[in-house]
């Protein structure tokens, strides 16, 4: 059974810091690219950053460059979202998936609010 269990969500005020990982089970993880997408209240999916199977190529959206940096670690199956500088409009239940996205491999996130 695949499962993705996201984790290192909460409150943070606007400039902190959190960092999120996604532990991957029950599929080859270290052969697919993962992402991550958030999905902010009220709002459809976003998706956000994503790293090549490797780790060696990364991406993200514009709105998150230069804050969020995403990494993993094939050996303990385990994809990483360090967030830095964080905005009030950060908020949002972030997800990963690998990418592109599989659609029966959905979590159940984890939520980030940003907030004073």
């Amino acid at each position: 059974e695949v499962q993705l269990v996201e984790s290192g969500g909460g409150l943070v005020q606007p400039g902190g810091s959190l960092r999120l990982s996604c532990a991957a089970s029950g599929f080859t993880f270290s052969i697919y690219a993962m992402s991550w997408v958030r999905q902010a209240p009220g709002k459809g999916l976003e998706w956000v950053s994503a790293i090549d199977s490797g780790g060696g190529r990364t991406s993200n959206v514009d709105s998150v460059k230069g804050r969020f940096t995403i990494s993993r670690d094939n050996a303990k199956n385990t994809v990483y979202l360090q967030m830095n500088s964080l905005k009030p409009e950060d908020t949002a239940v972030y997800y990963c998936n690998t990418n592109p996205a599989t659609a029966s491999y959905w979590g159940q996130g984890t939520q980030v609010t940003v907030s004073p």
